[in-house]
């Protein structure tokens, strides 16, 4: 998919940007930069697309987004309702892949780091125990200055490379395609199918909706994502399912409907096919964690 090109502000007298974003809802375009992106999300709660790869983001995720690797996150519609006291915030870090120089990486001692920077090209989610040290991490890079800034980056970095919780978000293989021409119609596709999943959206209608005809969508999309126009509108619907029952609110049946499937027999299939787990046993796990 086409992503816009996004450059990230960097004060004079700094090597690498640390902020703290307290906003309405997240930014909400599909985009890129050749700075690697390590955030953690404090509140806020939505879908998340990076690369190939559709989730649920929530408070406490952190995850490592390489350079150059295509991400977007939509905040749930209620962020966009201007509620009086909610807010999504994150610590969101940007970095060049050589911002210490050219041999940096190069030295014996980086290898590991090395390795992380280029398993972060598919997107990383940081889980467990190493979640936790490297928000206590970020708490603490937040308020530093000088050295110990660069410091406390390199240990976090240290954690990362060294961690066996990492999940990799995108498949093998996965490749941005980086065409300037096309940025509005593939936002235009993502919005109006995270505002309509819930029902049947057919080839004619999401044609429309990017202003082609359904045989150049079909290749049109594949071409950009890797993956067909149905497979996606598939994963969304499931990552949606996950979030549903994670908030355990509704039953089983209830979540397969309000995902946007008309038969629990096929609701069942693909969440196995995606997940990996029946939708019992999905909710079963994280309620024991």
């Amino acid at each position: 998919m086409k992503p816009q090109l996004l450059k990230v502000p960097l004060l004079a007298d700094n090597s690498f940007s640390v902020r703290r974003d307290v906003t309405p809802y997240f930014y909400n375009r599909w985009h890129y930069h050749p700075e690697i992106e390590l955030v953690y999300i404090e509140s806020g709660s939505g879908t998340q697309f990076v690369g190939d790869s559709i989730q649920h983001f929530g408070p406490g995720d952190v995850l490592l987004v390489g350079a150059n690797l295509p991400h977007y996150w939509r905040c749930d519609e209620v962020y966009f309702a201007q509620q009086e006291g909610l807010f999504a915030q994150a610590t969101v870090v940007h970095f060049r892949p050589d911002f210490w120089g050219d041999v940096f990486l190069a030295l014996p001692e980086n290898r590991l780091l090395g390795s992380l920077l280029e398993k972060a090209r598919q997107g990383l989610r940081v889980q467990g125990h190493c979640r936790d040290q490297v928000v206590a991490g970020l708490r603490h890079l937040a308020g530093s200055a000088g050295i110990d800034r660069l410091i406390r980056l390199l240990q976090i970095l240290a954690l990362l490379a060294q961690s066996d919780e990492l999940e990799v978000l995108c498949r093998n293989g996965y490749s941005p395609v980086f065409d300037d021409a096309d940025t509005d119609r593939i936002n235009q596709i993502y919005a109006y199918s995270l505002a309509n999943f819930g029902r049947k959206i057919s080839l004619e209608e999401i044609a429309a909706v990017a202003n082609i005809s359904p045989n150049s969508f079909c290749r049109y999309f594949k071409s950009r994502n890797r993956k067909s126009y149905s497979q996606f509108l598939l994963e969304l619907r499931i990552q949606h399912a996950c979030k549903l029952l994670m908030e355990g609110n509704l039953s089983v049946a209830q979540v397969c409907y309000e995902s946007g499937f008309n038969q629990f027999s096929g609701f069942n299939k693909y969440f196995r096919q995606i997940t990996g787990k029946s939708p019992t046993e999905y909710r079963r796990l994280v309620a024991e964690k």
